[in-house]
């Protein structure tokens, strides 16, 4: 019965880093988009606020969870 654990921890861990690499990219791209931008727009700004917030979120419940990013 140990295995099936291990086996679903290992499963859901895979899945979990693709969501932080995913929510890193979606950050990224809203820095580079703010970055391109001449003008202050309000709805870019929050957008990239709230990538960025996501992608903490997990980076620290990764760090809970003690998963190790590769």
């Amino acid at each position: 019965m140990f295995f099936k654990k291990a086996k679903l921890k290992k499963e859901f861990d895979a899945k979990f880093v693709s969501l932080i690499k995913e929510t890193k990219a979606e950050w990224q791209q809203a820095r580079v988009i703010e970055d391109m931008l001449d003008d202050y727009d309000l709805s870019v700004i929050v957008q990239r606020k709230i990538a960025e917030s996501k992608h903490f979120f997990l980076y620290k419940e990764a760090r809970i969870r003690k998963i190790l990013l590769k």
